[in-house]
């Protein structure tokens, strides 16, 4: 049998298509192999979202090449899209992929489909990550996805619909919807639907599972579909927003279109409706032109927002994008204020954590060893558990027993056992 292994980089959507190939590898006969070093196809997933995913990516690409030379290595994803040449150039890369093939990707290496009477991606994950709509019609000065994505393309409702229906026949407990602008989902289908009709339509759905939802653009947040998120039962209560800044000049810079105004009154409404939720936030530091006035305003809304972390990105020109022909602010500034705003999410994580110190909670198991367990709450608490029986992606329900800074620790009470 041979052996495939997948190395992503970068977003959510990656991880779902990564999810997708292992379950169609499987069908074809393949064995996932989770040692990239000891498999016969290695797949790099790629990311070029800033210039460290570049070279993370090149890192591993040249530290396989040396380790596991034998391996038909295959490169896709947006490094691939926006860089094909100087990848071409790494010697022992068989392949490239652009993003316009890579959905064929299984079908591509592995023309042969083979009779398998199972085919089950646990391996590679413990959640299922689906993938409903990828590329982006948004024109954000610092970003490049557009450009290497295309323009938005939602997977038609039917499809997602018996998509999931599959993952819970599965019995996945979790299930976590992706996109690339997942907000933007269904306005390029004819008829349009939309991202709430989406998820009124999946919560119609037999069967006992959770929903997650990847990043979401706050500036495609009307009324309704907030409404929805804080009220549904199949929602996780966990909402991480593209929020970017905090600075009105500096949002403006960014092609944002949004207010920090706005940002507060969605941010309290879902507080207000779902008080237990993580919430969380990408945020950049070191965009051109930011002032140490900019940085001072967007520190004092997100002490201030009802944030429990922060996702911070030093700002990286990328090749293409408007901004890049900017000066930015210089790199040791960047990095001292993404530091400080790191020691904030630091802060607002702990103290959130703090407050379900003795209380019960429900939680997937995302991965076992002869140590303990790892769960992950709806509300995005990651706990430790000590070793029990449960499997990797059943539900558990656990007792938060201490939080630290550095992690959180519990005790299962009782097991999912089907």
């Amino acid at each position: 049998m041979e052996s495939f292994s997948i190395q992503n980089f970068g977003c959510r959507v990656n991880q779902a298509e990564a999810f997708a190939w292992t379950a169609e590898f499987q069908k074809r006969g393949w064995r996932y192999e989770p040692d990239a070093e000891r498999s016969g196809l290695v797949i790099l997933n790629s990311c070029t979202l800033t210039a460290r995913a570049d070279r993370e990516a090149r890192k591993f690409l040249r530290h396989l090449l040396r380790a596991n030379p034998a391996a038909r290595v295959v490169v896709t994803g947006c490094l691939a899209e926006r860089d094909p040449g100087g990848l071409e150039q790494l010697p022992g890369v068989w392949k490239i992929v652009p993003n316009s093939e890579k959905t064929d990707l299984p079908r591509l290496l592995a023309p042969d489909l083979r009779a398998v009477e199972t085919a089950d991606a646990r391996p590679f994950r413990s959640r299922a990550l689906l993938k409903v709509q990828d590329g982006c019609n948004m024109a954000c000065a610092f970003c490049v996805i557009p450009k290497v994505r295309g323009s938005s393309a939602s997977v038609p409702p039917a499809d997602v619909l018996a998509r999931v229906e599959d993952l819970v026949r599965q019995r996945f407990r979790e299930i976590v919807l992706t996109g690339i602008h997942l907000c933007s989902y269904g306005r390029d289908l004819a008829p349009p639907s939309s991202l709430l009709e989406m998820l009124r339509a999946i919560d119609g759905l037999p069967g006992e599972f959770r929903l997650r939802l990847s990043s979401l653009d706050p500036r495609l947040l009307p009324p309704e579909l907030l409404e929805h998120l804080t009220s549904s039962p199949r929602v996780c209560p966990h909402f991480h927003l593209s929020l970017q800044h905090g600075s009105d000049r500096v949002l403006k810079a960014m092609g944002r279109t949004s207010t920090v105004a706005q940002y507060d009154t969605t941010l309290r409404f879902l507080r207000t409706r779902s008080p237990q939720a993580g919430i969380g936030a990408d945020i950049i530091v070191g965009f051109p032109g930011e002032t140490a006035d900019d940085f001072r305003a967007l520190e004092a809304f997100l002490e201030r927002a009802p944030l429990t972390y922060l996702h911070v990105f030093p700002y990286s020109p990328r090749p293409g994008t408007p901004a890049s022909t900017a000066k930015a602010v210089d790199g040791r500034t960047a990095k001292s204020r993404a530091a400080r705003l790191r020691a904030l999410s630091r802060a607002k994580n702990l103290e959130f954590r703090e407050r379900f110190v003795g209380t019960v909670l429900e939680a997937a198991v995302i991965r076992t060893s002869a140590a303990g367990a790892d769960v992950l709450t709806p509300n995005y608490i990651d706990v430790r558990v000590p070793a029990s029986g449960a499997k990797e992606g059943s539900s558990v329900t656990i007792v938060l027993t201490r939080v630290t800074e550095r992690g959180a620790s519990g005790e299962i009470v009782n097991e999912d056992r089907r």
